[in-house]
């Protein structure tokens, strides 16, 4: 049987035609965590490449991040507000169940009435909102869509947790897709290993913290119990998760470059998910990386921001000059999941 529905009218090719950042007000170095801990700053340094990250205020909410760098994303595209069709946001720290927080966002930044939800893909969310992204304005359902990682991760941090305590930070970055004649955006490479899923994980659901029913029943003792619950922090089994990014996530990237067509030394930049130094740095070595390959290195100054960390580390190495328009890039994501996601873009 003949299909009755028309072909769709989207554009050939997508491609990243702008990108913004937002970067919290505080900045918390090294010697503020180790109030909390029993470490040192070289310590520190040495185990993860972190000096200095940024804590979001009051003001600085979730949607408040994301607005702000959406506007720069938006102006750096040279597009209207009213232009984006679609407004896709990645984040596990909008605490709000229902609505989604990219509703929000897209009456804020005057988008009108574009579709609008969130995902939730750990420190893989920009890939996957990039890839969801790529399919609508190729599909014709959007012919421009705002993407963002944001993420508020000091709200999950456990200052008292030796292993995590140092890691996180706040901030929010985002991208304008929209069409393209030639490839810009290449086949994404993504995947997850939910036997994994327990090496990164929130310590407690929303679920532990019900005062009607109160969880075990409505006597002293639940209520005691409750009282007693710490608010929930991601943890993660360091080891592991560093085994697993250097040795398989260096494959993935391989594998998207091969899907793109793409070798080492046709690649100008490279933008892994700042995690750990030491994993950037491993996954360069990996991977055969030339020198004239410049690397994000943002982890030093903004920690882990999880989905908010490769569109801020891409924002900034096209702010300072280190990578330029039209620059082929490498972007990798990776975490909690354990989720995956890798392509080959064309940088704005």
């Amino acid at each position: 049987m003949t299909s009755k529905i028309k072909p769709s009218k989207g554009a050939p090719y997508a491609r990243i035609l702008g990108v913004g950042g937002y970067r919290p007000t505080r900045v918390v170095p090294n010697e503020e965590i180790l109030k909390y801990i029993d470490s040192s700053d070289e310590w520190i340094r040495s185990r993860s490449g972190i000096a200095t990250r940024h804590w979001a205020g009051p003001e600085e909410t979730v949607s408040a991040m994301s607005v702000e760098a959406a506007g720069k994303a938006i102006a750096d595209a040279g597009i209207t507000p009213e232009q984006i069709g679609a407004v896709v946001v990645s984040t596990v720290s909008h605490f709000h169940q229902t609505p989604a927080v990219a509703t929000e966002i897209a009456h804020k930044i005057g988008a009108g009435k574009p579709a609008a939800f969130d995902i939730s893909a750990g420190c893989a969310g920009f890939g996957y909102g990039l890839t969801l992204a790529k399919g609508l304005v190729v599909e014709g359902s959007a012919e421009h869509v705002l993407v963002i990682g944001v993420e508020r991760l000091s709200d999950l941090t456990d200052l008292e947790d030796r292993a995590t305590a140092f890691l996180f930070g706040d901030g929010a970055g985002a991208v304008v897709v929209g069409p393209s004649d030639e490839p810009a955006i290449g086949p994404t490479v993504w995947g997850s290993e939910g036997d994994k899923s327990h090496t990164i994980k929130q310590t407690l659901g929303w679920d532990a913290y019900r005062t009607t029913p109160v969880p075990g029943g409505d006597g002293p003792e639940a209520r005691k119990a409750l009282d007693e619950l710490r608010f929930p922090a991601i943890t993660q089994e360091g080891q592991a998760v560093f085994r697993w990014a250097v040795f398989e996530m260096a494959k993935v990237a391989q594998q998207a470059l091969d899907d793109a067509g793409v070798s080492a030394e046709d690649l100008d930049v490279f933008i892994p998910h700042q995690a750990n130094m030491r994993i950037i740095d491993s996954m360069v070595k990996t991977l055969k990386l030339p020198e004239s390959v410049t690397v994000a290195r943002d982890v030093e100054t903004t920690g882990n921001t999880s989905a908010a960390s490769i569109p801020l580390a891409m924002e900034r190495l096209l702010a300072t000059g280190a990578a330029k328009s039209g620059d082929t890039a490498l972007v990798i994501g990776f975490g909690a999941g354990l989720v995956y996601a890798a392509t080959v873009v064309t940088l704005p």
